[in-house]
């Protein structure tokens, strides 16, 4: 029996064999791209995001971090334009916010400057300490390093004046030495000359001359070096200890918008790219002001309401709030801070309240919402416009790599095994 049925099975194997190869060969690319979102900390004021992204075909990585010193936005606002970024070739990872806690704040580094904690040796003292252990894993995987600031004054070759001379670090890319060898190898890493060749691309695009790009040399590990604090850096660790070319973009802390030091960023990142071959196929610019559309809020672990930025949140001393959702026209860098209790990141928190106070809505150090919370002998909602959700509108989901808006009504069809996520809730409101 067996071998009366032989022919009929090699010619099923033989087809089966031959379809895998056809889906193999005409599968679309897009078909082996992806992209992956991990959050560490995650609803802390340590949050931190990282973002990784997978051409359609394969190439070199590329790190971008921004953040890393909480008041420089122009860093982390670029970075976080190539978080949703779609490659048709390399890869990218992406972490918009290295110190989150640091850019809520407005400061440098409120517990040291995060960027002088990256030495050959781990520790695990601090939080900053955890972000900077998962950051050098991640330089680890990478083949290049960028990482974004804002820096005091135009840095020169030349002393010209207080505030343009060697010593400033803005509109520069900064490597920590001309020319590495690696010591295994041998083989040179002529950090001078790939940015030399950025800069070329680059500054045809920039009219102010006080704009343009420079070279800044930092020559970090020479003995004379007038910035041995460097050695502490992330891009002196990524040179040093896994061999990749690293550089410091700095735009100035003096250009008259930040739209400008978003724009010089991604001019550099772009040029960045195109010279390691990592090649865009979506990117997204939206630099929109910040703007709470509503909040998702329960009392003593009741069913939710929908919170406005017009209204006034009435509560019993003692009861216990809990903000489930922030809906707003940002997706990254929002927090919520309930003065006076908690952290400075309350969100997805229970806590109880005693006294008056208010619940502000951040996009990274930026305010943009603020609701009073006012201790009475009831709870409730009011505001301008008293109102209660009557039914959902619309549901946002992310699906198939894309965010949809699904009407309520709508269907949405998807492939079985696909995944699917309910991102985000548009109820439509009746007054009362």
């Amino acid at each position: 029996m067996l071998h009366d049925s032989w022919p009929f099975n090699k010619t099923l194997i033989g087809l089966l064999f031959f379809l895998i190869q056809s889906f193999l060969f005409f599968t679309p690319p897009s078909a082996f791209s992806k992209r992956e979102h991990l959050v560490y900390f995650p609803n802390t004021a340590y949050e931190l995001n990282v973002y990784r992204i997978y051409g359609k075909r394969p190439g070199k990585t590329l790190m971008l971090i921004g953040g890393i010193q909480g008041n420089e936005p122009g860093g982390f606002l670029s970075a976080d334009l190539y978080a949703d970024m779609s490659l048709e070739k390399g890869n990218l990872i992406v972490v918009p916010r290295a110190n989150f806690y640091s850019i809520l704040l407005n400061k440098r580094g409120p517990h040291g400057d995060m960027n002088r904690k990256f030495t050959h040796e781990d520790a695990t003292d601090s939080m900053e300490d955890k972000i900077v252990s998962i950051l050098k894993k991640l330089i680890g995987q990478s083949d290049y390093l960028l990482n974004l600031h804002d820096g005091s004054g135009y840095y020169y070759h030349e002393f010209i004046d207080k505030w343009r001379n060697p010593r400033r670090f803005g509109q520069s890319i900064i490597a920590d030495c001309k020319a590495y060898i690696v010591p295994e190898t041998k083989k040179p890493i002529n950090l001078g000359e790939i940015a030399r060749k950025v800069i070329a691309v680059v500054n045809p695009h920039i009219q102010n001359e006080l704009y343009k790009f420079h070279f800044n040399n930092t020559r970090t590990a020479d003995s004379d070096s007038s910035h041995k604090e460097q050695r502490k850096s992330a891009t002196f660790y990524a040179l040093t200890k896994h061999h990749i070319p690293a550089f410091g973009i700095e735009t100035s802390k003096f250009l008259p918008s930040i739209n400008l030091k978003v724009r010089y960023h991604n001019l550099v990142i772009n040029a960045f790219m195109n010279l390691f071959d990592i090649v865009p196929e979506h990117p997204g610019i939206a630099l929109e002001p910040p703007v709470l559309k509503y909040l998702v809020l329960s009392v003593n672990g009741q069913a939710a309401t929908v919170v406005k930025d017009e209204h006034t949140i009435y509560l019993r001393a003692g009861d216990s709030i809990h903000v489930s959702h922030i809906e707003a026209n940002y997706e990254r860098g929002l927090s919520l801070d309930i003065l006076g209790y908690g952290d400075l990141n309350d969100f997805r928190k229970d806590l109880v309240i005693f006294r008056d106070t208010s619940l502000i809505a951040r996009k990274d150090n930026q305010k943009f919402a603020e609701i009073p919370i006012i201790i009475s002998k009831s709870s409730g909602i009011e505001g301008s416009e008293r109102v209660r959700p009557k039914r959902v509108q619309s549901l946002i989901i992310k699906a198939c790599g894309h965010r949809i808006l699904l009407s309520d009504g709508e269907t949405l069809d998807l492939v079985k095994g696909e995944h699917m996520k309910i991102v985000g809730i548009i109820p439509s409101f009746l007054s009362r």
